[in-house]
């Protein structure tokens, strides 16, 4: 059984086709990057998987069931998702924000009780924001905000997070303790990542394999060593790039040039 099967996935925004025929499966604890230029269709996929959007045609099947089958709330406890735009609107305390988390697990007149907020103190530990417990959400920096969002997610106890970009606002030493704490997620916990990244070579470096998408359409998948070569690059973003190995990370490297 896969954590994720996604069989002959279209989308169209009215006719304008946004993907087209895509066919992957995921392993249970894969991480998994999806990379490819602007308007490739990396967070329109993201939203089918999550049931946000329904498909033109074809299937996403969650643990072999279809992803439209589940209630919100089942289908809550196997995915959480971690947009892009981390703003929120309300005033609330990062506890608050974190403790939506456990939403799916409380009946509508239950109150959370203290394993909810065992779960939500493990969450703010493992994403190291336990200091900021009682700080408002909107008074902490995008870094800071961004891993709050992943302790919600966290929180949820998913089979697979999704996150949208979760990097793209963020500096280069954000950007690494993101992608360190999505791998230790990954590792130690089995949390199944499927994530939207701009940065290839930081996808290269922490996924067991990558989907690049052009135009709606799947141009390569597997390891990143398998996908990420000059050909692809270069048909996918329209640029000329070195592709080498980076000999302290061991991982796949693309300059361009």
């Amino acid at each position: 059984m896969y954590a994720l099967e996604v069989k002959n996935l279209s989308f169209s925004y009215n006719e304008d086709k946004v993907l087209e025929d895509i066919n992957f499966k995921v392993e249970d604890g894969e991480f998994i990057s999806v990379i490819g230029p602007n308007g490739s269709g990396k967070s329109t996929l993201l939203k089918l998987i999550n049931n946000l959007y329904k498909p033109k045609s074809g299937n996403v099947l969650i643990y072999d069931k279809d992803v439209s089958g589940y209630k919100a709330k089942d289908l809550a406890k196997r995915i959480a998702m971690v947009p892009q735009d981390t703003n929120i609107e309300y005033e609330f305390p990062v506890e608050d924000i974190v403790l939506m988390g456990r939403h799916p697990y409380i009946s509508r007149f239950q109150k959370e009780d203290d394993e909810d907020y065992a779960i939500v103190n493990e969450a703010l530990k493992l994403t190291n924001t336990s200091y900021l417990k009682g700080r408002n959400i909107n008074r902490i920096s995008g870094g800071e905000r961004q891993r709050v969002l992943i302790a919600k997610a966290i929180a949820q106890n998913p089979d697979l997070i999704l996150l949208d970009e979760p990097t793209s606002h963020l500096d280069i030493n954000y950007q690494m303790e993101i992608f360190k704490l999505l791998k230790k997620l990954n590792e130690n916990k089995k949390t199944t990542i499927i994530l939207v990244v701009h940065d290839i070579n930081l996808a290269s470096r922490y996924s067991d394999r990558v989907i690049l998408l052009k135009g709606g359409k799947v141009l390569g998948i597997g390891k990143p060593s398998e996908v990420i070569n000059n050909d692809n690059i270069e048909k996918a973003y329209n640029l000329k790039v070195a592709v080498e190995k980076n000999l302290i990370t061991n991982s796949i490297y693309v300059t361009p040039l």
